[in-house]
Parts: structure tokens; sequence; C-alpha cells
């Protein structure tokens, strides 16, 4: 074909652009921090009379200083699969290989395609390698300590992403980002840790030749002025997350141990979410959900058939799927 014709990656979120429904049904597809810090969301006015700072200098001085490094680290970018993106086109052309492992994310191999690499089963043998910490869609975290192992067996010329989308809601002290290593890119978000998806804003950190040249890759303005504005407030609410991992940590507990009692089971994750084998066709598990307003993620799209994920959400919401579980549990016996 003329054209590139690889198809969309699947995400969750849908929730809003359902039809056919008589009221938005409650989203459990996409993992969104329930209990997130209060932000200044206000517009103000030169967001919309200005272009942004295309160097993004007082956003980067920001996001250094929280990290504990200088600007010329960072990179940003609109939403983390813009910087996977610009990664990619950086990094990798059509004689390379990359290496993404089964069951995950599906930005990095669809990215990595573009491209024209190739994949490889050898991860020693690629230019670029990703590894989602914590993993989605199981929430498993891997241990800093096993990260920077792995990092030590790579080429010179090796680079490996490590995606910490959500490791803020998970345990922020098994971050790589204060590594500064050549071969290291690590992948940030605020958007689900802050509750605020609809900026898009990502970034990255990385070796400052690496992040020059996705800076020049980057199309220009790609974080608009309110999304930076909001960003750049986030930073200042970051110890009100602890708050955020509580609640998480507890609503996921109550839940995993309702949800193994219907007979199903669950990943031993970190995250904001789990991950729930069914034993019975994704499709047909979430279309039952969906009956009962409640939209959760079918993986089919992760190559697991017969699993779903579900986000935690507040306490009242949670009742809510424990409900519509029961109705279903009672259906499939």
């Amino acid at each position: 074909m003329r054209y590139k014709s690889e198809l969309r990656a699947v995400h969750g979120g849908r929730g809003k652009y359902i039809t056919g429904m008589d009221k938005e049904p409650l989203d459990f597809s996409a993992n969104i921090n329930p209990y997130p810090p209060e932000l200044d969301l206000a517009i103000p006015e030169d967001a919309l009379t200005r272009y942004p700072d295309d160097e993004y200098l007082l956003l980067k001085e920001t996001i250094a200083r929280h990290h504990g490094c200088k600007p010329e680290y960072i990179t940003v970018g609109n939403g983390s699969v813009e910087v996977i993106r610009t990664l990619c086109h950086t990094v990798l052309n059509n004689s390379m290989k990359y290496f993404v492992s089964d069951h995950t994310f599906a930005e990095y191999e669809l990215s990595a395609q573009l491209t024209g690499a190739r994949k490889t089963a050898d991860e020693k043998e690629s230019s670029l390698s990703f590894i989602c910490n914590p993993d989605n869609p199981s929430g498993i975290l891997v241990q800093k300590q096993e990260i920077l192992s792995r990092l030590s067996q790579y080429d010179i010329d090796h680079i490996l992403c490590v995606d910490e989308a959500f490791i803020d809601l998970s345990d922020p002290s098994q971050s790589v980002s204060d590594k500064l290593e050549p071969g290291l890119f690590v992948l940030r978000s605020l958007t689900k840790s802050f509750a605020i998806p609809g900026i898009r804003f990502g970034y990255g950190i990385g070796d400052p030749d690496l992040i020059a040249s996705m800076e020049v890759m980057r199309p220009p303005w790609t974080v608009n002025a309110f999304a930076e504005k909001v960003a750049i407030s986030a930073f200042s609410k970051y110890d009100d997350l602890e708050y955020s991992r509580n609640m998480i940590t507890r609503e996921k507990s109550r839940l995993k141990n309702i949800i193994e009692n219907y007979g199903w089971s669950c990943s031993n994750g970190s995250a904001n979410y789990l991950l729930i084998e069914t034993y019975h066709p994704s499709e047909l598990i979430t279309n039952l959900f969906l009956k009962s307003g409640i939209l959760v993620r079918n993986c089919s799209s992760f190559d697991l058939p017969t699993s779903i994920r579900i986000a935690i959400r507040t306490i009242d919401e949670n009742n809510k799927f424990i409900e519509a579980l029961e109705k279903i549990s009672s259906c499939l016996h």
C-alpha cells in the first residue's frame, strides 16, 4: 500500500462517547485517580491569545526541579503517547530492531512499527526497548534495582524506555527518574495522577543529546498554554498524592477480595487498577457490565481474551461495580 496501514491502538476512556444508551455509563475503563489533588483549572486569558513558549523554559525548569536534574534533560509532549512517537522516530529507522514484551501498552509497538523498524524477541539485539512500570494492564511493579540491573546489560547504544505513567499512584520510591544514565529514557505523565487527561500532557527525562534530537523531531507548540499552566500548578501538589495512594490501596484491597469471592482472580499489582481473569470471553463480560451501566476494559486488545481491567474509583462508584458483579455472577451460574 502507498500509505501505512497499521491499526490504531485500542484505549479505554470511551464512556462519554458510547451512543445508544439511556445515560452515560460509569467508566471503569480509564485509570484515573478518583481522589486527585485540587488544581486551579481557570483558563488565563493569555492562554488563548498568545502562542506558548515552544522551548517551554518555565515548564521544563519546574519539571527538572521536581526530579533534581537540569532542564536540558527534559522533553515535553501532548500526552505521553506523543512523547513515545517522538522517541521512536528519533531513535529508530527501518534498519533497526525494537523490543516490546507481550500483553502491554499497545502504543509502544505501534509507534515503533511506524518507523519501519522490526520487532525482535531478543531484547539485547534491539536498539530500543520498552518497559511499563507499573505494567499496564497487570499493574505489576518492577523494583528499581531490577530495572537498573537490566540497564547495565545493554549495549552502549541501546535505549531503555521506562514508562512510569502510573508510578505516582503506585510506589514513587521505585522510580528510576533520578538515574541520569545515557541509555535510560523515563516517560512520565501527570494526567492519570491528577485526573486531568483532557489537557494531554506528558514528558520524558533522558540524555541531553537524545532530548535535543527529540525536541527537533517534536512539532512546535504541541503543549498548549492552558496545559502548560495546569501542569506547572500540579507540580506544587505532589505531596497531596499520598492521600490518593492510601485511599486507592484501601479500596483496591476491598474490591480484590470481593471479586475473588465470586470465583474470578486478580493480578497482584500495585497500580490504581486491577487486571481480572474472568474465565469467560472478555466480550461477553464487558457486554454484561455495560448492560448494568458499567464500562470495563476488554483486555482482548492485550491478547488476554478472558480478562478485563477495572480502575479503582470512589467508594460509592465501586459499590455500583460490586452490585453489577453480583448480577453478572448470577447470570453466569
